[in-house]
């Protein structure tokens, strides 16, 4: 008797873990390139891959950082700019972990990373951010995100400008 509860207490237990513990890797790419960096992050994790949207799509006109009139130096050079999402997700109550990529813009993460984290849950979770860059770092990016979500639990993110499978694998496992 005592025999068979354990059995059942082991396999309620084994049910459960498989219930939680899922990651979501939720990503920002106005290019295609953190997109890319994107799948094969949730490759390596067995992730559900989300696209962060915005509700107007960026042109190449939005995306000239030169231009100071254009829609990414106007968002950037606001600190509370919050771009309108295309769509929101749902629960985060299912994810335990969730990595959140995007490009690095003016060395910080897009206002749209903020929309997103704003519009969501996170308490309980472990956040990780990735990035792609053709010339800044992620540290930047990162302090400011957690110097402006103090309460959520951050993971050491990591900068993936042309990863390979393998240099994304050898991450996730740190």
């Amino acid at each position: 008797m005592l025999f068979m509860m354990a059995v059942m207490l082991l396999s309620i237990t084994v049910n459960a873990q498989k219930k939680g513990g899922k990651t979501l890797v939720a990503y920002f790419s106005a290019t295609g390139t953190t997109a890319r960096a994107a799948k094969l992050v949730a490759e390596a994790v067995d992730g559900t891959l989300y696209e962060i949207q915005p509700a107007k799509k960026y042109t190449a006109a939005d995306l000239d950082w030169h231009d100071k009139a254009s829609r990414s130096s106007v968002e950037m050079s606001d600190s509370k700019s919050r771009p309108a999402l295309y769509s929101k997700l749902g629960s985060l109550a299912e994810y335990d972990t969730i990595y959140i990529g995007f490009p690095i813009w003016w060395n910080l993460a897009p206002r749209i990373i903020n929309t997103f984290i704003e519009s969501g849950d996170f308490a309980g979770k472990t956040v990780i951010p990735f990035a792609t860059s053709g010339s800044s770092s992620i540290s930047n990016a990162e302090k400011e995100l957690q110097t402006n979500y103090p309460g959520i639990n951050w993971g050491k993110g990591r900068l993936l400008n042309g990863a390979s499978r393998e240099t994304v694998k050898q991450w996730i496992k740190k």
